[in-house]
């Protein structure tokens, strides 16, 4: 039982370092074959995911940087990529991102899978 008020301690420190790293993204709307889904987004999910939860059958292959399956264009908001193999410069730069490696870093994020 005395070691209940370290973990406390523990979880302290761990909660500030995660509130400086910048706005905590809420929600994710997702495009795709014609539908629109708007969902919360749960911290740690890559926007593929985000599009499953959501119920979409968002394309996708390697899930590892490398093929573009999964690309899609961010409309609204932004994201960082943890992985980039496949998209050139130029592509970036139009806003596409691959779904599989990217995490939402602004409020709320809209990506359009064409």
């Amino acid at each position: 039982m005395g070691h209940a008020g370290t973990s406390g301690d523990d979880d302290t420190a761990t909660g500030t370092a995660t509130a400086t790293e910048g706005p905590t993204t809420e929600q994710v709307t997702i495009q795709l074959d014609r539908r629109t889904a708007t969902v919360s987004y749960r911290d740690g999910d890559t926007l593929l995911q985000t599009a499953r939860l959501a119920g979409l059958n968002a394309p996708s292959s390697c899930e590892t940087g490398s093929c573009a399956t999964c690309m899609a264009r961010l409309t609204v908001g932004s994201a960082r990529m943890i992985n980039n193999d496949a998209l050139t410069e130029e592509e970036v730069a139009e806003g596409w991102v691959l779904t599989c490696q990217s995490l939402p870093t602004s409020e709320s994020v809209t990506v359009v899978f064409e």
